[in-house]
């Protein structure tokens, strides 16, 4: 081949080579990119504000590893299922009522500015109201005892509610029922588990009246030990009696570790079925 025909079949080739690019770049489409470059950025985690306000079951007393009982169990399940990224506030306190809860909510005001920031609020409120009546109407009690002063918690709730609603108009709260910690041991107090039922009726009229707030049902899932079954059995030398595997052993009434991720699991239901109203 001389160098006239090695010349020419140089040209040709690059001018096919260029006839190829332009063809290739400018008239057949282009395939769109998957990914764009924000896709590779880091995505920003949301922040979360979880406040507890209640009694000893908001403190975790019964939570061997004392961490605060179902509260920061809920705080992790929070991160968990919905990637938040949670800081959480525990004001519970063993023994209030609900007239010691709002108390403490109207004058203290580290709760205060806690509620003015936070993103949910459970509340743990009644059972110290329902002891303290029994403890006085031990001599003589009976389900009429119990008329008068649920009316008046009932209107000491609401008062809790309003109270958090002036911090945060739009805070979601879910107010857990209580639960009958003497139903294994004395069965035959039946009027005892007819009056939580009342009082965990009467709770939930008043919560369900208020916009974005819960009532959770706990009665059911503790009173009668795990799964629902009748409890251990334990035997002396004249006695028989039942003892609830979900309470506490140092005083059968608290709520032990599995308990509390009970009661973790019915609020964390709770709040998968009404996110959407937040």
């Amino acid at each position: 081949m001389n160098s006239r025909n090695f010349l020419h079949s140089t040209v040709y080739f690059f001018v096919c080579l260029l006839l190829f690019v332009f063809i290739f770049q400018f008239l057949l489409p282009q395939a769109q990119a998957r990914f764009k470059p924000e896709d590779f950025q880091k995505q920003e985690i949301q922040a979360f504000h979880y406040v507890a306000i209640g009694d000893s079951l908001t403190e975790g007393v019964g939570d061997t590893t004392n961490q605060g009982g179902f509260v920061p169990l809920l705080a992790q399940s929070l991160v968990n299922s919905y990637g938040y990224q949670v800081n959480y506030d525990n004001y519970g306190l063993a023994g209030n009522t609900s007239q010691q809860i709002l108390k403490r909510m109207t004058e203290e005001a580290e709760i205060g500015q806690a509620l003015k920031t936070a993103d949910l609020l459970t509340l743990t409120v009644g059972g110290n109201d329902l002891r303290h009546i029994v403890l006085k109407n031990i001599a003589n009690l009976s389900i009429s005892t119990f008329d008068q002063p649920l009316k008046a918690y009932s209107q000491r709730l609401k008062d809790i509610l309003q109270t958090a609603r002036q911090h945060n108009p739009d805070l979601p709260i879910y107010v857990l029922g209580i639960y009958n910690p003497l139903y294994l041991s004395f069965p035959e107090m039946t009027d005892m588990q007819t009056i939580v039922d009342n009082w965990n009726q009467v709770t939930e009229e008043t919560v369900t009246s208020m916009e974005n707030v819960y009532f959770v049902p706990i009665n059911d899932l503790l009173y009668k030990g795990l799964d629902g079954q009748e409890g251990v059995a334990e035997t002396n030398s004249s006695t028989s009696s039942g003892v609830n595997n979900l309470l506490y052993e140092e005083d059968s009434f608290h709520p032990n570790n599995t308990g509390y991720e009970i009661m973790k699991q019915a609020v964390m239901e709770a709040i998968s079925e009404t996110k959407e109203n937040w």
